[in-house]
């Protein structure tokens, strides 16, 4: 078992159901998985497998935005309402502002505050969310939502990681830009790159196969319930969220992206600026690994609303990625608690100079 395998195992062994890994470097490829494909059964995840990837889907859209902003279409720091006049935006608020996460918008999946407080939003967990998941929404009637809610700051002066901008930002690539949001994510990105195992239009409920089964654990009443959730509708996450996608797609985006191939230089610099207290920069996350794991790696890790989650990592030349799908079981655990240092362990692994 080599050490990339017995990472994903120990990924496992803290408490998901099942991962599937792929790291490319310059010695090749290497794919594997761990876990199983579904409860009581003894079949692993397939290693080519589609997952809900959730917010990785914010890098794709971030990029789009920037190529517009190439193209002249876009001002990085211009008012967005300029774009959208018809929805009353606060004219300060700037593309820069809604992929950095500094416009201050509600976040129309809910907001939480450091003192406990929630303003809810839509239903986005629990047996709500499950009862509610395969509803259809639009980008504008979500926008809409956020909008007739208090902002949380007055743009540009903090940060909070908001849905409503990605979803917002989808909005201004349609406007911006020539066709749906979906069209243009296929013909700038997908096609070029030939994902053929990514979708990104937002209406899908299904996934295709090979897939792993995600599960949701949640209290209903005094009960404790466990929920098979392969099926959803992201449109509720439409740029923010609603992504599937496969560990060959993500690695091929993201290495691609780093390599400069999507963006000017210029742009890919911007993106690629660290801000806010989790440096964040323009729809990727800036982390410094220090000097015996190669230091810097960009990323942006997704999680589905319940039973999926998604991992995507590259050194800044794009040589070395580690992209990885994963599934949620029942285990009674709060994956807040033990994610963090599962990662952890996980990325040292790969990225281990």
């Amino acid at each position: 078992m080599n050490e990339f395998q017995k990472a994903a195992e120990a990924f496992v062994s803290a408490g998901f159901a099942g991962l599937q890994l792929r790291v490319d470097d310059e010695q090749g490829e290497w794919t594997g998985a761990a876990g199983v494909r579904e409860l009581d059964d003894v079949a692993g995840p397939p290693v080519d497998g589609r997952f809900w990837a959730g917010s990785v889907a914010k890098t794709f859209t971030a990029t789009v935005v920037l190529q517009l902003v190439g193209e002249g279409r876009l001002g990085l720091d211009a008012p967005v309402a300029e774009h959208l006049p018809e929805l009353g935006l606060d004219g300060r608020i700037t593309p820069r502002m809604l992929l950095r996460h500094t416009s201050g918008l509600f976040n129309y999946t809910g907001e939480y505050f450091p003192d406990g407080t929630i303003v809810p939003g839509i239903p986005a967990t629990g047996a709500a969310w499950v009862a509610n998941r395969l509803r259809s929404y639009t980008a504008e009637e979500l926008v809409g939502l956020a909008l007739s809610k208090p902002a949380r700051f007055e743009p540009g002066t903090d940060w909070s990681y908001s849905n409503t901008n990605y979803t917002l930002a989808t909005l201004l690539i349609e406007r911006a830009g020539e066709g749906s949001y979906g069209e243009q994510m296929e013909r700038r990105i997908l096609r070029p790159l030939g994902l053929t195992d990514t979708i990104l239009s937002g209406e899908v409920t299904d996934l295709p196969e090979p897939h792993s089964v995600g599960y949701y654990r949640y209290q209903d009443g005094d009960e404790w319930v466990v929920t098979d959730v392969s099926r959803q509708n992201l449109s509720m996450l439409l740029g923010a969220g609603g992504a599937i996608s496969t560990t060959r797609d993500l690695h091929v985006f993201f290495a691609a992206l780093n390599r400069g191939e999507l963006l000017p230089a210029e742009l890919l610099a911007e993106m690629r600026t660290p801000h806010g207290p989790i440096d964040y920069g323009l729809g990727i996350f800036v982390q410094d690994l220090g000097p015996e794991y190669g230091g810097t790696v960009y990323h942006h890790n997704g999680g589905a609303p319940g039973g999926y989650g998604a991992l995507m990592y590259s050194s800044p030349d794009g040589r070395k990625t580690m992209t990885a799908g994963l599934t949620m079981g029942d285990a009674p655990l709060d994956p807040a608690e033990f994610f963090p240092q599962a990662l952890d362990t996980l990325v040292k692994a790969v990225f281990k100079s």
